[in-house]
């Protein structure tokens, strides 16, 4: 397995959540477990991808940038979650952010997967490819399990 293809199985979670957590209506169980668990999502693999897929990228100079866009977005990703947990989920308010926050995530991993991979394909080693993805999961699965 590629970091490739370690990172779309998150990828896919985080697209099934989103979609699944915008379809919910009011103050309910099923919106608040949801969003507990998109919340957990995003927050372990933006940790465990910038650890082991960013970070290598950028120690080479073609790598950087896109990086810190990656990196950024997941900053953005961050602070929307901040404001969700702020408003209360009862509210219209509450969904609208919520929306905003799928496209968002949406936005990003469709960046990531059609350009950012492409890049990071020219740029990695084969080797470093399956090394990279072998530390993701470990990384990815440690996180899950205290969290």
């Amino acid at each position: 397995m590629t970091i490739f293809e370690a990172l779309r199985l998150s990828h896919d979670l985080q697209r099934e959540l989103a979609l699944k957590l915008v379809a919910t209506h009011g103050d309910s169980s099923e919106r608040h477990a949801l969003f507990a668990q998109l919340k957990q999502e995003l927050a372990v693999h933006s940790v465990a991808e910038e650890r082991h897929f960013y970070i290598p990228l950028m120690q080479q100079d073609a790598g950087v940038d896109l990086s810190r866009h990656a990196i950024a977005e997941h900053h953005q990703m961050d602070e929307m979650i901040e404001d969700l947990e702020a408003t209360d989920p009862s509210s219209p308010s509450w969904l609208a952010q919520a929306k905003a926050l799928a496209d968002k995530v949406e936005h990003h991993l469709r960046e990531e997967e059609r350009t950012f991979f492409q890049m990071a394909g020219k740029l990695l080693r084969e080797r470093q490819k399956e090394q990279l993805a072998g530390d993701y999961l470990s990384a990815y699965d440690e996180m899950k399990q205290v969290s």
